[in-house]
């Protein structure tokens, strides 16, 4: 073959190429236009029952239908941790309801114990809020994050607390919960316990080792918060525990001030009882006879001068 004639070939060869490149190029476009075209509502349809699916068996879990939570499991219409707008599981659903069962079913098809809210909850924190300890000492065993608290700062422990919720309290502390966290405001399980008034989680809390004197941001003592709260059952309760009952905040305010402020004769009585002093100035130069003066309190005035 000549040279001429095997360049004449290449040349033929090359257009094919280039013909079949441009041939295929625009059939690769004309596909993508119409798979551009195509799934907008088929996505948008199978978004949507996906949307469904996962709504109704969140449902499932929250009722505690077992039988219906494996179905859907089952036939892989549903990821086991699927959430919600709020980023709320199926385990957390049934969780916050106490279904054992459906619990132990979703933690064996390997639901993550540990998964979070937009809020920072956990499926730990939805049991200790909502007084299931059986269900608390369950997720420990499996796993659960002990020490996880949620945006505003709470740990499983001070929501507990704050509910009262005494067996659940009990079950944390004996798993090691941290009585010295504290939220965001600087409040700990104790101080928690203190301002809403449940003596006996007081009295829970301070034997497993709290610091009757920790602060908050603002410097206020667990005795300050209960006196300016008005739980007089837990001032009695700190005060037979050893707090300091002289204790001042940041602006120096004392536990018989605030009984002062909050014109508490029976508190105000006890806490001079106790020996409270009552000479103590605040920050701005009050002491509590001031602040009984300056309101008129005429009672609390006898009481104060009595000691």
């Amino acid at each position: 073959m000549s040279l001429m004639t095997k360049k004449t070939t290449m040349m033929k060869r090359a257009d094919n190429w280039r013909y079949r490149d441009n041939h295929m190029n625009r059939l690769l476009l004309m596909l993508s236009l119409v798979l551009l075209a195509l799934p907008a509502s088929a996505v948008a349809g199978k978004a949507a029952d996906a949307e469904e699916t996962g709504k109704a068996f969140r449902l499932a879990a929250s009722a505690g239908d077992t039988k219906a939570v494996l179905q859907y499991l089952q036939t892989n219409k549903v990821e086991v941790d699927a959430a919600n707008l709020f980023g709320k599981t199926a385990l957390m659903m049934a969780v916050e309801n106490g279904h054992f069962a459906t619990i132990v079913a979703l933690l064996n098809r390997g639901s993550n114990v540990n998964a979070r809210t937009r809020d920072g909850g956990t499926a730990l924190t939805f049991a200790a809020e909502n007084g299931h300890s059986g269900v608390t000492a369950m997720l420990l065993e499996k796993g659960a994050h002990l020490h996880d608290r949620n945006n505003a700062g709470l740990d499983s422990l001070m929501l507990a607390a704050q509910y009262d919720l005494v067996e659940v309290v009990d079950q944390l502390l004996f798993k090691g919960a941290d009585v010295k966290a504290s939220d965001k405001a600087g409040r700990n399980a104790l101080m928690i316990a203190a301002e809403k008034g449940h003596t006996g989680v007081v009295r829970m809390i301070a034997q497993a080792g709290a610091d009757l004197e920790s602060r908050d941001r603002e410097g206020a003592t667990s005795l300050i918060i209960a006196a300016a709260s008005g739980k007089q059952d837990i001032v009695e309760v700190l005060l037979e525990l050893g707090a300091n009952i002289d204790a001042q905040d940041n602006d120096g305010i004392t536990a018989l001030m605030e009984a002062v402020y909050n014109r508490s004769s029976s508190m105000t009585g006890l806490l001079v009882a106790k020996g409270a002093n009552i000479g103590i100035k605040c920050r701005e130069g009050d002491s509590a006879l001031d602040i009984a003066r300056k309101n008129d309190a005429a009672e609390l005035l006898e009481l104060l001068q009595q000691q």
